[in-house]
């Protein structure tokens, strides 16, 4: 079942974007970015709030898997960094986070967060929310 999830997700035409996956987590963002990979997406990784700036600037990602709680700068503070920038404005933002309370997700919402996932995050409903905001983006 898994890999018919899997076909279908990469015949959807959303198979090749550019990711990009922030977590201060080394083994959560190195894992995420190679379940992206293994998709066929184009990745790259960043560790604190400071560097998915400066990466994202680089790398011009279409979707950003962005944890809250960052060193440097908070996943809220990068969001509405990236909204602000001209050329990143209409990234999809998903937040990744360990924090789940009703305030958070307001903040999220605030921030620009296209979505708000709790970790341990289901990787189906991760994929779904990728293909949800890329389609309501492309409108």
């Amino acid at each position: 079942m898994e890999e018919r999830r899997r076909n279908n997700y990469m015949t959807t035409g959303m198979a090749t974007q550019r990711v990009l996956v922030v977590d201060d987590n080394r083994d959560s963002a190195t894992s995420l970015a190679l379940l992206m990979k293994y998709l066929g997406h184009t990745v790259e990784t960043a560790f604190d709030g400071p560097a998915a700036l400066a990466t994202a600037a680089k790398f011009n990602p279409a979707i950003v898997l962005l944890d809250i709680g960052l060193p440097g700068l908070n996943g809220y503070d990068v969001a509405r960094s990236l909204r602000q920038d001209p050329l990143l404005k209409n990234v999809v933002l998903i937040a990744q986070t360990g924090w789940g309370q009703e305030e958070d997700r307001r903040k999220s919402r605030e921030a620009g967060f296209d979505g708000h996932l709790v970790k341990p995050v289901d990787f189906n409903v991760l994929l779904d929310l990728i293909s949800t905001s890329l389609v309501a983006r492309s409108r």
